[in-house]
């Protein structure tokens, strides 16, 4: 009865393992999705600062062009004041050097103001330099590697699967029927549940003491009073523990 248990046990543990592998291939789309999700808005905040450095820069570009525009405007201005022939001739001429200079100093406060913007999105990338470099490299490096955790997985399954066939064979067709009837009605698919502090490590539930000694005592199947699992001790744990 001893080795049958231990073929239970070994059962459930490459079960619990084809569960895990098959959910992992299953999933294997959602999670790269959400990993492309994930690197994207990375990216995007990468991004995002480069372009406002891009635009801070452009934009100051456009105002020293205009303030320059302004500065011609303003020599033709003071030429038409030297030059006028008469009252209404010179006060045109201060009404545009006034409205130039207000136009130059609106200018460069922005121009100011760009700066700032310009010295701190500079400042950022610098300090992200290495995160910038790498981005595309990381990206693919990361794909690399779902890639391989993958196919290690499927390899697994297949090998698995094949392991199961024959540790399922070797059990007798009543064991193999009561193991089959517990995994097709538990949603976790667990039908040998290890006893830890006493309790069934399946359902939680405590285990009476004349159950905990006669798993440690007989050869027989136990099963759990409250979930019917069948039960069992890891007997390195319990070693290691006395």
């Amino acid at each position: 009865m001893k080795s049958e248990l231990a073929k239970l046990i070994e059962l459930q543990k490459t079960d619990t393992r084809l569960r895990q592998l098959k959910n992992n291939i299953d999933t294997a789309e959602t999670r790269r999705a959400e990993l492309e999700d994930e690197f994207e808005k990375h990216a995007s905040s990468i991004r995002e600062i480069q372009n406002r450095l891009e635009g801070a820069k452009e934009t100051k570009s456009g105002l020293e062009k205009d303030i320059a525009e302004a500065k011609v405007g303003l020599e033709r201005a003071a030429r038409n004041l030297k030059t006028a022939q008469d009252t209404k001739q010179y006060e045109a001429a201060m009404r545009e050097i006034d409205s130039l200079n207000k136009q130059i100093s609106n200018f460069e406060t922005k121009i100011l103001e760009l700066m700032e913007v310009i010295d701190e999105t500079s400042a950022t990338l610098e300090q992200r330099a290495d995160e910038v470099a790498n981005l595309e490299s990381d990206w693919e490096k990361t794909q690399a590697e779902f890639d391989e955790s993958l196919d290690a997985d499927k390899a697994e399954l297949d090998k698995l699967s094949e392991a199961r066939k024959e540790v399922f064979s070797g059990l007798p067709d009543r064991l193999a029927a009561v193991y089959d009837r517990l995994v097709s009605r538990s949603r976790d698919g667990i039908a040998v549940a290890e006893v830890i502090d006493d309790s069934c490590s399946a359902c939680f539930m405590s285990l009476r003491k004349q159950v905990v000694v006669e798993l440690k005592t007989t050869d027989q199947i136990v099963t759990c009073e409250s979930c019917t699992r069948i039960l069992y001790v890891d007997e390195q744990k319990a070693s290691a523990v006395s």
